[in-house]
């Protein structure tokens, strides 16, 4: 006898926008995965834009609240919850996460509601206002959520001090990612390298977060002793201006390349030798799982969380203080002369690829899966 046909439901997950950024990937991996089990799948967006729109899965609809400020989009969201009632609702980042509670109240709203973050909190806004708007919102909202989930032990530890939530009410799901099997170089990615020796990638946003200006600093002082050194930099973000200039001070024109945004790093990584990580707050960052995955050595900032986890407190890679510039130097020195150990590298990668998160995500936001709901009634 055949098995009972899976129950299709409607999940909707909710992001800023389709930016190239690490969680906008991660809605539309669980987006595919969700279409791939037969579920309907709205993907939407307070504001219709980014870079990612072209790689929306056949068969999501998107939906544009319209809106260009944040609150905005609640009234929107509202309508969207009463009008279309679909069984689950997850909300990506904080404040979005925010508006997803709100609107869910104010509907009336039976969807299971997900809210789920993908960096540390408490670093990425510690600033006066919004360090205080952030504790408030998390005490007073969060609890009202089905599930919360965190994407690394240490950012679920820093939203569980600033909710005041117990640690264990916090799902910790690796990033799932779909990793290519076999990365390999091409020829335009090869053409970035220009015949250079030794190549240095590193893939992010061009946000004071990622601190870009770390690393360019940090390459300077490799390249007085490795002049055939290159650096190419994939991403785009508002801190492109202050980074080319950056680069002209430091005389590194050629040396340095910022060619923007590129939907599928693969081909660039596979062609690298090391991936340099600057950043001065991460959580989980998926392209540590993806430059492990192509076999790269790796140099990291050890910042409050995920690099250090991911790498196994430096056994995949090296970690440098964040921040500084002279060790993240002498780091990406050392990883540069270490010996490449690519087959570690991919295992370690294929174990942080998350592939058990897609069936968590469809549970959280769903609930259990027909058959098991059927197996439960008896």
């Amino acid at each position: 006898m055949s098995a009972p046909a899976r129950e299709r439901r409607r999940a909707a997950l909710l992001l800023p926008s389709f930016a190239g950024g690490g969680a906008e990937r991660v809605g539309l991996a669980i987006a595919a995965d969700l279409l791939a089990k037969g579920h309907a799948v709205d993907l939407i967006l307070v504001e219709r834009r980014g870079e990612l729109l072209d790689h929306v899965p056949s068969g999501a609809r998107v939906i544009d609240l319209g809106a260009r400020r944040l609150r905005s989009a609640l009234a929107p969201l509202v309508s969207y919850l009463r009008r279309e009632r679909p069984d689950g609702l997850q909300a990506f980042m904080w404040p979005l996460t925010i508006v997803a509670v709100v609107a869910h109240r104010l509907a009336r709203s039976k969807a299971r509601l997900v809210l789920s973050d993908h960096g540390t909190l408490s670093k990425e806004y510690a600033g006066f206002p919004m360090s205080a708007l952030l504790r408030l919102s998390l005490r007073g909202c969060y609890p009202l959520a089905d599930a919360r989930v965190a994407v690394s032990r240490g950012a679920a530890a820093d939203m569980a001090r600033l909710s005041g939530l117990p640690l264990e009410t916090f799902e910790v799901l690796a990033n799932p990612v779909l990793l290519p099997q076999e990365p390999a170089s091409d020829a335009s990615a090869e053409r970035l390298w220009q015949g250079a020796a030794e190549r240095i990638v590193s893939v992010g946003s061009l946000s004071p977060v990622k601190n870009h200006a770390l690393l360019i600093r940090a390459f300077a002082r490799l390249r007085e002793r490795r002049p055939a050194a290159r650096l190419v930099i994939l991403g785009e973000g508002s801190e492109r201006p202050a980074l080319e200039q950056l680069v002209a001070r430091l005389g590194l024109d050629g040396a340095v390349l910022l060619p923007g945004f590129v939907p599928d790093p693969a081909p660039v990584l596979a062609s690298a030798d090391l991936f340099a990580l600057s950043s001065n707050s991460e959580a989980a960052p998926l392209v540590l799982v993806e430059a492990l995955n192509a076999g790269l050595r790796i140099v990291s900032t050890d910042c409050q969380n995920g690099p250090a986890e991911m790498l196994a407190g430096g056994r995949y890679g090296l970690l440098a203080p964040v921040g500084d510039a002279e060790a993240l130097a002498e780091a990406m020195l050392a990883g540069i002369s270490a010996k490449p150990q690519p087959e570690r590298q991919r295992q370690r990668a294929r174990e942080l690829a998350g592939a058990e998160s897609f069936a968590r995500y469809e549970e959280l936001m769903l609930g259990p899966a027909a058959d098991d709901r059927r197996t439960e009634r008896r």
